[in-house]
């Protein structure tokens, strides 16, 4: 845990930068879900909200920057100090990516409209998604408590999501070639997949910047993860 300093100013600031990630963090949480609910349901309304919030993740990615930056500035900090500025900017930054990509699946559900597909072929979605939101609350939760065991549990688990989408990849082709009127919005479910496969490996960056904060290094070990056949470019 933070370190009592002599300059209770300097706690402030690490506990504002704390405070921030947190709120960050919750905000990101909260696009994920209510994206795929979105893209379950088909609520263009629900997309729209979530398209409207993202400036706010961005505007707070702003705030801990210019924020870390100041501290480090007036406080010139060393050691565990320097990691914990240099890893709020850090796990900032794939806070405000996973909100970018939360974005790009609400887009796509505004692009799709309410045509009607049946519910099965989003359920790969949904289950990719409740796995990484799962995911993402732990690594929090970890980078919070600085509980290295949880980031590591975390790190590892990103191998299940990509099988996951590999093999949603396989089921969406298959859909595809049964009816080519399933080409269009089986479409919009790859780039939906990709995205959220994307935020797991956000979520695994988190882990990685809580084994730097702690153990005062990077990770050397190579990320596990599974062979991808869903090779989908994503849209920013």
């Amino acid at each position: 845990m933070m370190v009592e300093h002599t300059a209770k100013a300097f706690d402030v600031d690490l506990q504002d930068l704390a405070r921030m990630v947190a709120e960050m963090g919750g905000l990101a949480e909260k696009q994920i879900a209510d994206s795929v609910d979105a893209l379950a349901r088909r609520d263009a309304g629900l997309a729209q909200r979530v398209i409207a919030t993202d400036p706010t993740i961005d505007n707070l990615q702003r705030e801990i920057e210019e924020k870390a930056i100041l501290t480090i500035a007036r406080r010139q900090p060393m050691a565990v100090d320097l990691r914990e500025i240099v890893g709020a900017l850090r796990v900032s930054n794939d806070l405000e990516r996973i909100g970018d990509l939360a974005k790009n699946i609400a887009k796509r559900v505004v692009a799709i409209g309410n045509e009607f597909h049946p519910h099965k072929v989003i359920r790969g979605v949904e289950h990719m998604s409740d796995l990484v939101l799962s995911q993402l609350k732990d690594v929090l939760d970890a980078y919070a408590r600085h509980d290295l065991d949880k980031a590591m549990a975390v790190w590892r688990g990103d191998e299940e999501i990509d099988a996951v989408n590999n093999s949603l990849f396989r089921e969406l082709l298959t859909y595809m070639m049964e009816d080519p009127r399933n080409i269009t919005f089986c479409t919009h479910l790859l780039f939906c997949a990709k995205n959220i496969e994307r935020m797991g490996d956000h979520a695994t960056n988190i882990a990685e910047t809580v084994h730097y904060i702690v153990e005062g290094r990077a990770l050397a070990d190579e990320r596990p993860k599974g062979e991808s056949f869903a090779a989908v470019p994503y849209a920013n």
